[in-house]
């Protein structure tokens, strides 16, 4: 068996930023009030024009040259959204077209803001068996599209951006050393949008009554994403047979400050300066907000060899997810 590792990874985020004093203009908020409750400073919202197929080939296009990879070598692409360019083709397909890689498998999933973890896990069983040599795994997000922005509960909450990682059984880079999934459809609607499938078809009514908004019970998905993303992350370290203690750093899903703050104080043995935070600068980015803060983690250069950092997800459906990674130089298998 091979052991997948991420050999390489991007980032898209557009130019536009939007501040709390942007929305205290749009709805009845505060600045105090949406950094006292999710630690939210600013997000990035895409143009009227930019779509995420467009955000995740960014993204996929930076991942690649990073480490000069040629595009013919991607076996693979995956793609994670909740906001795809359509509902068929898939929008791996568009990102693909965007990219001219040729020939390259590609399909979407869709597990919420547990997208990213998802889709690691099904790239590292492709790598990890041999069916493929290099599958590049993409996040994207415009929630900006889904989001009703006359509702002050859930509008201070998501951004816009996308993330990209290649995985691939050579190199130096992060191996993925264990993962864990989750789910709960019982749950399913506490965090959803009602429009748009099957069962609400777009109709006037649908648009009017606005189902094509995310609905969100705030107070609920929380205390299921503390208690989930904790035991995801714990249940990881067992299947790894790793300690807490060996973790360097944890990089939680960003969907709220008061969430990654209570994970920390589960993880006593690790430093509050170890848990890696972005939320204040994009918000929640769903699927990409993993992504997202892994890239910059790794480009500060504060990782070291055989370091351990632990991903911990939670999103809507309910899905949850963890993987240890553990960063390995040299092509030593």
């Amino acid at each position: 068996m091979k052991k997948s590792r991420i050999i390489a990874t991007g980032v898209y985020l557009p130019e536009k930023v939007l501040t709390n004093a942007d929305l205290e203009k749009m709805v009845d908020t505060s600045d105090e009030w949406i950094v006292s409750r999710t630690g939210m400073k600013e997000r990035r919202i895409a143009r009227d024009d930019e779509y995420t197929s467009d955000m995740g080939a960014i993204a996929a296009e930076r991942c690649l040259e990073s480490i000069d990879m040629p595009k013919d070598k991607v076996d693979c692409i995956i793609t994670a959204t909740l906001t795809p360019d359509y509902t068929f083709p898939s929008t791996a397909c568009l990102i693909q077209n965007k990219l001219k890689v040729k020939g390259a498998a590609c399909f979407d999933i869709q597990a919420a803001c547990t997208g990213f973890i998802y889709a690691l896990s099904i790239a590292k069983a492709y790598v990890d068996s041999g069916t493929y040599k290099n599958v590049l795994v993409v996040t994207s997000e415009k929630l900006s599209s889904i989001v009703d922005y006359t509702d002050r509960s859930t509008c201070v909450l998501f951004g816009d951006g996308a993330s990209a990682v290649l995985v691939s059984a050579e190199g130096d880079g992060l191996e993925v050393t264990s993962i864990c999934l989750g789910a709960d459809g019982e749950q399913a609607d506490l965090l959803y949008m009602p429009g748009g499938g099957c069962r609400n078809p777009a109709s006037h009514e649908t648009v009017e009554g606005g189902l094509h908004f995310l609905k969100m019970s705030g107070n609920e998905v929380f205390k299921h994403a503390v208690r989930r993303m904790e035991s995801a992350a714990k249940e990881c370290l067992e299947i790894a047979k790793i300690n807490e203690k060996d973790v360097s750093w944890i990089v939680p899903h960003q969907a709220n400050v008061r969430i990654i703050d209570a994970i920390a104080k589960r993880f006593e043995h690790l430093p509050a300066d170890r848990i890696y935070k972005t939320v204040h600068k994009y918000g929640n980015t769903s699927c990409s907000s993993v992504g997202l803060a892994l890239d910059e983690l790794m480009k500060e250069g504060n990782v070291s060899n055989n370091e351990h950092l632990l991903l911990t997800a939670f999103g809507s459906g309910f899905t949850w997810g963890a993987s240890i990674l553990t960063y390995k130089k040299g092509n030593v298998s």
